[in-house]
């Protein structure tokens, strides 16, 4: 069994190597997008309606989509590459069509995860068990196994794991919703920080950003301000355990680190996720923690952001903005030293040698 697991790890480290170079490059891409916006006044530089504007905004709303079509193929990516690693070439159809399937389904990178998996050991399997005549043996690997492959993945992912994702999702934005309105700020504040940090843009984040977004035109920012600070903490806190515990990082991931805390700085959260699978059990409870506390320490002191951005671009425009910045730093902290001192497996060179 621990020879499994550790094989499983190996393949799951494929996929992040893969995916990262997604991330990074459409992360920096809206980065720039966003910025552009910003010297325009525009705050929501992707809603399409600013097509219609003059100067510059258009092309930084199309830029900011571009970025965005990388930045989407990170999910099929990774779930591809994972699938390829267990199975080798005929995996790799059945393991991106699966990673979209999930990404589509809002299931996030924890779908993808299950996806790349699954069709890999399926594909394994299958190659494993039909033996055909030697004159029909190149029909396995080019049509048999792909075809087939792909079509178990796709059933398990929309009628297995789909569903049920979905269902927690409404259960939690109808849950947060009432919580809003319940008056709490502290809890609703370590509640919507924690699901933030749960799965880094996966059902239980989106859940809790959209309803924080969702409530911003009903003029209630609470929920809103704990969301914003919640988004960059973990990608700021691996960014600077990077910076701090060098020697705890293989080289690519030292390299991540870079490019973590820069998108940590304009606001986007997909940097965190290849430090977080490389030790989901322990990081996903720390990422919670840490945007927890951060997102309490910002609501409880005051802090009032009423726009959805959470990029230091934005930072003074945040009512309250010392105690605002406060709480990212002091997440950031935890969550830089959860790496450090609780996470493992950061050094090990598997991550290298697929790129």
């Amino acid at each position: 069994m621990k020879e499994f697991l550790q094989d499983m790890k190996g393949h799951i480290l494929t996929g992040v190597s893969y995916m990262i170079p997604f991330t990074i490059a459409g992360a920096v891409i809206m980065g720039i997008a966003r910025v552009g916006g910003m010297f325009y006044g525009v705050t929501d530089i992707w809603d399409a309606a600013h097509q219609a504007d003059t100067g510059l905004i258009p092309f930084f709303n199309t830029l900011d989509g571009l970025g965005g079509l990388a930045l989407n193929m990170m999910l099929p990516i990774f779930s591809g590459f994972i699938a390829f690693s267990v199975a080798d070439r005929p995996a790799l159809v059945a393991g991106i069509v699966g990673g979209l399937l999930a990404s589509n389904l809002g299931t996030g990178f924890l779908g993808a995860l299950i996806s790349g998996l699954f069709a890999g050991y399926l594909i394994k399997f299958m190659a494993e068990k039909i033996h055909l005549p030697e004159s029909a043996s190149s029909v396995l690997p080019v049509f048999i196994l792909p075809v087939f492959g792909t079509l178990f993945t796709v059933l398990f992912m929309q009628y297995v794991v789909g569903a049920p994702f979905a269902a927690i999702n409404q259960a939690l934005v109808d849950w947060v919703s009432m919580m809003s309105n319940g008056g709490n700020a502290l809890i609703l504040a370590i509640v919507i920080g924690a699901m933030v940090g749960c799965d880094l843009g996966g059902p239980v984040n989106k859940a809790a950003v959209t309803t924080a977004m969702a409530l911003l035109t009903e003029g209630l920012f609470l929920a809103n301000t704990a969301a914003q600070v919640a988004i960059i903490i973990p990608t700021l806190g691996y960014g600077v355990a990077t910076f701090i515990a060098k020697k705890k990082f293989s080289n690519e991931l030292k390299e991540a680190g870079k490019a973590s805390f820069i998108m940590g700085l304009v606001g986007i959260s997909e940097g965190a996720i290849p430090f977080t699978l490389v030790n989901p059990t322990r990081l996903m409870i720390v990422n919670m923690v840490g945007c927890a506390v951060g997102s309490a320490i910002a609501v409880m002191g005051g802090a009032v952001n009423e726009i959805p951005i959470s990029g230091c671009y934005g930072w003074l425009l945040v009512s309250n903005w010392p105690i605002y910045i406060l709480g990212i730093i002091a997440g950031t902290a935890i969550i830089a030293a959860g790496a450090i001192f609780l996470g493992k497996g950061f050094d090990e060179e598997d991550i290298d040698g697929v790129m």
